[in-house]
């Protein structure tokens, strides 16, 4: 009873839930066309979406669009770049159309203009592919994870290499059915339509931290994996050079170094003004709305990338996706393909980070693609982490230390913490490398390899070597024949022998050296960072102001030199000297030596005391000497003979002091020898790079001149890149000076402009070189007789001199390139050029492998 007048309650209650379900399990559809306001023209990839939702659909070509959903959306909203965003009603539940004019945002574009027929051409202004970009850039250092106070994360860096395409009947010939284990393990998928032989592989596993305030970044090494070539191979250093043929690409970094080269990064400051960028789609991916921006360069003949990035628009402008490509035009030795993959994450932040860095090369031989060298690196950046502080000592502490309980991690090790899977193919590399090098026919192999490359007849525990000074000659020693060698860490990783024996059959004179080293780290004294002590003894000949590694003077190329050369010294040498490198890359040095000199050939020691003159049979000082280094970041590949360094954008800063200690051990003389040089990498962008050596010295006290500075000189024919190729040996002595070496590499910057040249894949090299610096009235025998006379020719026409007001000066302008291995350069003496026996004009040649 009490009922009824609730009834009509009820009754309008149930036909309300009864519309709202009719009504929510109809379909919501919109169908229309998007067009430009201004020309009426039917706008493509422009985004349709229902406010509030994920759901989202692109235009296309002819401006038409169809977007549902079956929840009740009441409004759809169009929106793309360089347009105001436009929102309007719908009715939820129904199909509909409706037609949506975009207006152009003036704020970025006044208008643009469509013509048809002749291809229009591409501009920068009122381009909205340049507005998107322009608004990455202004927004690319908050999305770089140095924006964060605090970032970790982890880093899982994998690199293989792989031959492409060999026979698949290699295996089964004769010769090479040993090796079939090796031969038969091909990869078919990572390449397609190649197959892929794998040769090496290293996995490395490190956690970064970074700090903002005050800025300190560290990388922790957890474990590190590779293969095992042998104790003749250096696996280390094999490493590191392929990891400097492409190394990490920062996309929000200005610029990456890529095989030796420097590539501008498209979302570089500069980018605008050497890239052309369109706008290719709009996709949504993880619901997330992205403009695919493709950029190409605006001359394909400079050093840049070309591709795809996708761009959120969420306000960050972020980078969610990047495929850049090398370009095939650009004048690159070596290297057929490259490409760069990179995927970024959305963070709970909704920041993004760099999620997986993948890069593929084609080292290819031949052009017709059959052969040549494959190599990948995948890096996977996992377990971010940001905004949360650690204690100083996480960011403080030396990083990138690799012990051997890093380096010999267990399988299970590595199967918990891998960031990314091996394939079947990379999982046999290591136990198929680790069989070959066991095997006596590579062994031989190997040892043939090292002899013909190094230099280097290894015996196990001694090796004999270098060959290349096993036969020399000069006007002195006439045929000058030579055997040495060394110990190995085969032996001990402790103590180190090194010796050779050597006969001039002209002089008839014997020579050698000898020298013990014990390593205090029990590691090999040729690698970082070296801890030793050496005691050596040294007796041999040396040319005045040449200075080459004391070991290595007998090379017989350097035997060819032009004009006269017969002035040289016998130097006794009594050596002790302590190096300490420290893994910040900060080293010193510290040695002490007795050192006689006798002139040989023409060359003569004369001084006068009271008008008369007086020979002077040898001359002797004792020395302490002492050398600080900095080289931030420096890497190394571990050579035979000696270590070579991979250029980087640091500055190497090196200082040297040495003191003359008269009276001990029959020192003549009490002086001081002070040098400072820097040494500077700098790369240039369009304009590739340039060497800068800057070098300044002074000497304090009063010496011969035997014991002034001496520039190193050059009468080879080889260009020297830290010589002057047109002084001659012993042309100047100074006790101060100041020097700057500018060698340049334009990487084809203008021949790549002119057809013949660009086919030719020539490319320019400039360089200067100039020496400042002069002698003290102290050290200048015409005021002082009692020193050495500056040397003569027999006529009295002088041979050496002291700088006067102005500077030596030397520069060259050369091509280099030319058949992929040889530099030319055409070489200029601007001035003193009344001294005896000097060339204004000379040619040079430089064998060199270059990227």
């Amino acid at each position: 009873m009490h009922l009824k007048k609730y009834i009509p309650f009820l009754l309008t209650l149930i036909a309300g839930v009864f519309s709202i379900s009719i009504t929510l399990g109809q379909t919501t559809v919109v169908r229309g066309t998007v067009v430009d306001a201004a020309n009426k023209q039917p706008l493509s990839y422009v985004t349709i979406s229902f406010p509030g939702s994920t759901i989202g659909v692109s235009t296309n070509d002819a401006g038409k669009f169809v977007i549902r959903s079956e929840k009740p959306y009441n409004q759809v909203q169009a929106s793309f770049v360089g347009y105001k965003a436009v929102t309007l009603p719908i009715t939820p539940g129904k199909e509909q159309d409706i037609n949506i004019r975009l207006v152009a945002d003036s704020k970025q574009l006044k208008d643009v203009v469509v013509r048809s027929g002749k291809k229009p051409r591409y501009t920068n202004r009122d381009n909205p592919a340049v507005a998107l970009i322009r608004k990455v850039i202004e927004n690319k250092e908050k999305n770089r994870p140095e924006s964060y106070n605090y970032v970790e994360y982890k880093e899982y860096d994998r690199m293989t290499f792989s031959f492409i395409n060999v026979s698949p009947t290699l295996s089964d010939k004769k010769f090479f059915r040993k090796y079939k284990f090796l031969l038969d393990n091909r990869d078919t998928t990572t390449l397609p339509g190649k197959n892929l032989l794998p040769i090496y592989i290293d996995e490395k596993l490190s956690q970064y931290y970074y700090r903002k305030n005050p800025e300190k970044s560290r990388t922790i090494v957890l474990g590190q994996k590779g293969v095992n070539f042998g104790g003749m191979v250096d696996n280390e250093g094999i490493t590191v050079y392929f990891k400097h043929l492409y190394q990490n690409v920062d996309i929000y970094a200005n610029s990456a170094v890529l095989v030796t080269n420097e590539f501008l990064s498209p979302i570089s400051d500069n980018a605008p003004n050497l890239y052309k960028f369109f706008i290719t789609d709009t996709v949504v991916v993880n619901n997330t709305k992205l403009i695919e921006l493709s950029f190409t360069p605006r001359n394909t003949n400079d050093i840049l990338f070309e591709g795809e990035i996708y761009i959120t628009l969420d306000g960050n402008y972020a980078v969610q996706k990047a495929n850049l490509t090398i370009n095939r035009k650009i004048n690159l030795n070596w290297v057929k393909e490259m490409h760069i993959n990179l995927d970024f994450e959305k963070n709970p932040d909704g920041r993004y980070h760099l999620s997986r860095s993948n890069t593929l090369a084609d080292f290819g031989v031949r052009k017709s693609g059959k052969g040549g060298m494959f190599g990948q690196r995948t890096i996977t950046y996992k377990n971010y982490l940001v905004n949360q502080a650690k204690p100083d000592t996480t960011y403080t502490g030396l990083e990138g230390i690799v012990s051997d309980d890093v380096k010999h991690r267990s399988e299970q090790f590595w199967e918990q913490n891998r960031l990314d899977t091996l394939n079947n193919v990379q999982a046999k590399v290591y136990t198929n490398v680790d069989s070959l090098h066991k095997m006596p026919s590579y062994r031989r192999t190997v040892d043939i390899a090292t002899l013909l490359v190094a230099g280097y007849k290894s015996f196990g525990k001694f090796e004999i070597g270098p060959a290349n000074t096993f036969y020399s000659f000069n006007p002195v020693e006439g045929f000058k024949l030579r055997l040495g060698g060394r110990t190995t860490p085969e032996l001990s990783k402790r103590y180190y022998l090194e010796t050779y024996g050597a006969y001039g059959f002209k002089d008839e004179k014997w020579k050698f050296f000898l020298a013990g080293t014990y390593s205090f780290n029990a590691k090999s004294i040729y690698r970082f960072p070296q801890n030793y002590i050496r005691a050596s003894f040294q007796r041999d000949t040396q040319i005045p102001g040449l200075n080459l590694q004391f070991v290595q003077e007998d090379n017989f190329l350097l035997s060819f030199k032009r004009g006269t050369n017969d002035k040289y010294l016998y130097n006794d040498n009594y050596r002790i000297d302590y190096v300490r490198e420290f893994e910040n890359h900060f080293s010193y040095s510290l040695g002490f030596r007795k050192w006689t000199q006798t002139p040989a050939g023409s060359l003569y020691f004369i001084n006068q005391v009271n008008g008369v003159n007086h020979q002077i049979n040898n001359l002797t000082t004792t020395q302490a000497h002492v050398q600080l280094r900095y080289a931030p970041h420096e890497e190394f590949y571990q050579g035979k003979i000696y270590r070579t360094q991979f250029l980087n954008k640091y500055p190497i800063f090196t200082f040297d002091y040495t003191a003359g200690i008269k009276g001990l051990l029959g020192s003549e003389y009490n002086y001081h020898n002070l040098n400072l040089d820097i040494y500077k990498h700098a790369y240039l962008g369009r304009f590739g790079y340039a060497d800068v050596y800057l070098d300044a010295g002074r000497i304090i006290g009063q010496v011969p001149y035997p014991l002034l500075t001496i520039p190193r000189a050059n009468q080879t024919y080889a260009y020297d890149l830290l010589s002057y190729n047109l002084m001659n040996f012993l042309e100047f002595a100074n006790d101060h000076y100041e020097s700057i070496n500018i060698d340049q590499h334009f990487n084809g910057y203008f021949f790549n402009r002119i057809p013949l040249f660009k086919r030719l894949k020539w490319r320019e090299t400039a360089s200067v070189k100039a020496l400042w610096g002069g002698l003290r009235s102290e050290n200048d025998p015409n005021i002082h007789p009692e020193l050495y006379q500056f040397p003569k020719e027999l006529d009295g026409t002088p041979i050496t001199y002291s700088l006067g007001n102005k500077p030596y000066v030397e520069g060259s302008v050369g091509i280099e390139n030319i058949f992929k291995v040889l530099r030319v350069d055409l070489v200029h003496r601007f001035n003193y050029l009344d001294h005896a026996h000097v060339a204004e004009w000379g040619i040079r040649t430089r064998v060199q492998f270059i990227f």
